[in-house]
């Protein structure tokens, strides 16, 4: 299996791990609908927060979601 293979598979168990299988497909609907430029997105998403709001945000979400060992190197 080659690594894009393994990209999207483990994509979209993620997805349907974290929004479920009929979210998971609505997610990716949207992002095909709309043309969707995560770069873009990203972007625009960060550069509205405040200096610092995104590092604070790491580290809540990192103290509320300690690593668990399940990641995998490709």
């Amino acid at each position: 299996m080659d690594d894009t293979i393994k990209i999207l598979d483990q994509g979209f168990a993620c997805l349907i791990e974290n929004l479920g299988v009929i979210n998971a497909e609505h997610f990716i609907a949207l992002i095909k609908r709309d043309d969707f430029n995560y770069t873009v997105w990203q972007r625009e998403y960060f550069d509205k927060m405040a200096p610092g709001e995104f590092a604070a945000n790491a580290s809540i979400y990192a103290k509320n979601h300690p690593y668990t060992g399940k990641g995998q190197i490709l």
